[in-house]
């Protein structure tokens, strides 16, 4: 009898969720609301400046740790917005393929087979798969929908306090989160710490979205709260900040310990990442302050509009403080469960969504079947056109 051809770590894994729905999008014309890229363009002076390295030769391999100047500036930029003073960029970055090569390199550096790494669900997809390619356990803990006594999403403490135990190494936090919008508070932030200290716990800090933030809500970086500061792998990039996603620009920032841990494993994953790329980075973080207001203006407008029109079709919408997704809920429409609701969206509708069942384990996937994600980081031409689907579309089917 043959080997099999898959290795057990990728066996289980099929075509992502946005790759499936972004592909049935397009076979039907729908309005793409799922997949979580701007279909539009990023600021002209960024890719000014990538045009720029380019014509002037910088074009080979950068330093596996990135160029030094990009390094600077997201020391730059985590004081200037987040008060994270004292980053080394010598000892305390690394530059990386994106958010997700980081996230992986975390796992890889500092999570051992028969670990365990606690996260919230709904959780980002590649966090299982990582969690699983180095041996370790998943422990979730699920996040619940704002509620008579809860404003914005919220986590059950003892339920977090039980997933804790002698074998935990890392914790998962993601704020702004993907997909709820949670933004933490300083005081969640603080029960965690404190949580993480005594188990003597590291924490991924993964904050994408650190730029697309709605008041009265304030993203608070874990990296500056006194518990978690000597503990924390703060990852992030520049594609959700610049509307760049296919650049890949991410980076890691950790006290050095750390970061020898994260590097070790990325000089052997990616080993570096594009250099003209780089360059051009170290320039938008510099961008000023007036383009970071704007961005958050204008995914506002765009966070209002798509709600607005959610609840005109007759989806109950949960109002997210940060990213650029939205959670609906979908209960007493008729459908199975989610995936079944979001697949009938894309191809008798119009529009695709995702179902974020796909972002929970066994446990709690129920969770997630009764509502469906929509991005809002489009065109007010598509949202537009995908509140007019929706309308018609709902209407008919109920």
């Amino acid at each position: 009898m043959s080997r099999p051809i898959l290795a057990g770590r990728v066996a289980h894994l099929g075509t992502t969720v946005f790759s499936e729905f972004s592909a049935l999008a397009l076979k039907h014309g729908a309005m793409n609301l799922g997949q979580g890229f701007p279909d539009f363009d990023g600021p002209e002076a960024v890719k000014e400046a990538a045009r720029k390295a380019i014509t002037d030769g910088v074009n080979q391999y950068a330093p596996s740790t990135g160029l030094r100047d990009l390094r600077v500036a997201i020391a730059e930029q985590g004081a200037r917005f987040h008060g994270h003073t004292g980053i080394d960029p010598d000892t305390m970055v690394t530059v990386t393929s994106g958010a997700t090569e980081a996230i992986l390199c975390v796992m890889l550096g500092l999570v051992d087979p028969g670990d365990e790494v606690v996260a919230f669900e709904p959780f980002y997809d590649s966090y299982d798969a990582n969690i699983g390619f180095v041996g370790a356990r998943a422990r979730y803990v699920p996040l619940r929908p704002p509620d008579a006594s809860h404003t914005a999403w919220w986590f059950d403490r003892d339920e977090v306090r039980a997933a804790f135990g002698p074998k935990t190494r890392l914790l998962i936090l993601n704020s702004p989160h993907n997909p709820t919008g949670k933004v933490f508070t300083r005081e969640e932030l603080e029960f965690l710490g404190a949580l993480c200290a005594e188990h003597e716990v590291k924490v991924l800090s993964d904050e994408v979205y650190e730029h697309i933030v709605f008041g009265p809500a304030r993203h608070v970086r874990p990296a500056t709260v006194p518990s978690l500061a000597d503990r924390t792998v703060t990852v992030s990039s520049g594609g959700k900040s610049f509307s760049l996603t296919g650049w890949k620009i991410g980076w890691i920032i950790a006290p050095p310990a750390l970061r020898d841990a994260v590097q070790r494993a990325h000089q052997f994953v990616t080993f570096a990442t594009a250099s003209p790329l780089q360059a051009a980075m170290a320039a938008a973080l510099r961008l000023p302050d007036a383009y970071f207001q704007e961005l958050s203006a204008l995914y506002l407008s765009k966070r209002e509009r798509l709600l607005t029109g959610l609840a005109e079709a007759g989806l109950k919408a949960h109002v997210p403080e940060g990213s650029y997704f939205i959670m609906a809920d979908i209960a007493g429409r008729g459908f199975a469960d989610d995936v079944a609701f979001c697949r009938h969206l894309v191809t008798e509708v119009g529009v695709a969504a995702i179902p974020p069942s796909v972002f929970y384990g066994p446990e709690h996937k129920a969770l997630g079947q009764g509502m469906a994600r929509f991005a809002f980081c489009k065109t007010e031409a598509v949202l537009d056109e995908a509140v007019r689907r929706l309308k018609v579309g709902l209407a008919r089917g109920r």
